[in-house]
Formats: C-alpha cells, sequence, structure tokens
C-alpha cells in the first residue's frame, strides 16, 4: 500500500494535505462498517493523484459508498444534499425549525418583531425553559464560500434594535450551511452571539444535531429524482421523515409501488425508524 497523501484543491480554491483518516472518519459517520470503509480508502488510494479535488474525491468515494449501501451514501452526501435545499434559503429556514423542534424547542417563523428605530423580520423565535432565542438563518447555495464578519455584525445589530424596545434579552443566535470565518467567530464569541455552522461548535454543530436527531433533509435521498425532491419541498416535505408521514404524496408523482417501497426504506434506515404508509 502507498502512503501517498496528495496536495488536494477545496472548493474554494485552497490547496491542502490529503488525510487519510479524515475520510475515515467521514466514511465511518455514514454508518459504514470498518471493513467497508478500509476497501473504499484501498480503492481511492489507487486513484489519488497531485492536484485531485475534493468534489472527485466526495464523488468516487459517494459511488463506492452507494454499492454497498444507499443509506450509507446518503448519510455522507448530508452537506451536500443541505446545498440542494433550494437558493432561496426558505426551505433551510424549516429545516433549521426541524432540528429544533426535535431538541426540544418551541418555534416559529418569519415572525415580525419591533425594533427601538425599525420592525425586522426574524426567520425563527425558539423558545425552551423559558428562555427565547432569535435566530437568523444565512443560506449559501454555493460551496465554498464562508459567512465573514460582516454577517454576525448586521445581524447583532438587528438583535439590538429588537432588544432595546422589547427591554428584555433574547439569546441571539446565527445559523449557516457553510462555515464562519475566524472573524465572524472572534467577534460572534464577543458580543455573546451564538454561531452555528457546519461544524461549529465542535461539540453541537449543525452536522452533529442532524446526525443525533436522524433529521435528515429530504434531498438526502439517493433515490428521488432532482423534480420529485423539488416537488416535495414544494408541499412542505423537508425531512425525510416526514415524507415516511406523508408516502402517498409519491403517487402524486406516479411512483410505482416498488420504487415507492425502495425510497421509503431508504429514509427509514437513514432516520432510524420503522417505515409506515403515511395514510
Amino acid at each position: 500500500m502507498r502512503d501517498l497523501e496528495p496536495d488536494i484543491i477545496k472548493s474554494s480554491g485552497e490547496k491542502v494535505k490529503f488525510s487519510f483518516s479524515k475520510l475515515r472518519r467521514s466514511l465511518l459517520k455514514s454508518g459504514a462498517n470498518e471493513s467497508i470503509v478500509s476497501s473504499i480508502i484501498d480503492e481511492i488510494r489507487d486513484e489519488l493523484y497531485q492536484g485531485i479535488s475534493t468534489k472527485e474525491l466526495y464523488n468516487r468515494a459517494f459511488a463506492l459508498l452507494k454499492d454497498h449501501k444507499g443509506a450509507y451514501a446518503s448519510r455522507y452526501r448530508l452537506k451536500k444534499a443541505i446545498y440542494e435545499l433550494g437558493p432561496s434559503g426558505f426551505p433551510f429556514e424549516k429545516f433549521v425549525a426541524e432540528i429544533l423542534n426535535f431538541a426540544g424547542y418551541e418555534v416559529e417563523l418569519n415572525k415580525v418583531l419591533q425594533g427601538e428605530c425599525v420592525t425586522h423580520e426574524v426567520d425563527i423565535i425558539a423558545k425552551k425553559g423559558g428562555t427565547g432565542h432569535l435566530i437568523e438563518c444565512k443560506f449559501h447555495s454555493e460551496e465554498g464560500r464562508n459567512c465573514d464578519v460582516k454577517i454576525p455584525l448586521y445581524i447583532n445589530s438587528r438583535f439590538n434594535d429588537i432588544h432595546s424596545f422589547e427591554k428584555k434579552e433574547n439569546q441571539g443566535w446565527l445559523v449557516t450551511n457553510t462555515r464562519f470565518t475566524l472573524d465572524a467567530l472572534t467577534y460572534g464569541e464577543c458580543v455573546g452571539l451564538k454561531l452555528l455552522s457546519w461544524d461549529y461548535p465542535e461539540e453541537e454543530s449543525l452536522k452533529l444535531l442532524i446526525d443525533n436527531s436522524g433529521a435528515y433533509p429530504i434531498t438526502t435521498s439517493t433515490l428521488l429524482s432532482d423534480s420529485e425532491k423539488q416537488f416535495l419541498l414544494e408541499k412542505g416535505i423537508i425531512l425525510g421523515r416526514n415524507l415516511l408521514e406523508r408516502s402517498y404524496l409519491l403517487d402524486h408523482q406516479g411512483v410505482s409501488e416498488n420504487r415507492k417501497k425502495r425510497i421509503l426504506s431508504e429514509l427509514s434506515i437513514l432516520c432510524d425508524i420503522s417505515v409506515n404508509d403515511g395514510e
């Protein structure tokens, strides 16, 4: 076996050293066992070359996982699936609200609140244990785009205006599907703004919240077509769990009974719950 660890090109254009250990961790998190992961890494090791893109590596690992089991591939493509929630960002807001529901929060979407100077539409208001949380979601549909310090600066100023009028402190959150720059993280910590991204904070990141709750977006499915996913999103089906409860919607798209069973089986394994007819 070669121990080649070439330079790879990230979606941002940054050149970094490839890490077999990082690839192994991400494959194991998909649910695949050590034997499957080792065989995939062996195949990828033989295909590595200097300057390979992370996208090409991802696509190859995804294809190999799918050969073993669709649900493994679905979990592995989670980050990409969130990008596919749509350019408007509204499905992402609903997705975050669903995750908070699973975490025991009471949530309201798109509420207009009066500030001291102007009114503000807040993406999510969440309550738990007597504490209120004002949450703004920043969705990026392009890989490689991170939230810089201008975003939390703007969001925090809005929250301050609301707090000045309401005379009470609700914790402010900023949630993104990508990553924060170092300046953004430093500013958020300084002013007490809770930041939640794909990989931050380390022990309570967006990815971990999804994995722990089984609240996977419908776009993780490897069996649904793009048009079917779009149809379901327009019907308010954000999570795989939602489709298991309303599986009759697949009939509206002319999905055959055999394929319908395969789709529901994939989603039930992915979400780790039993299949029901949803009717």
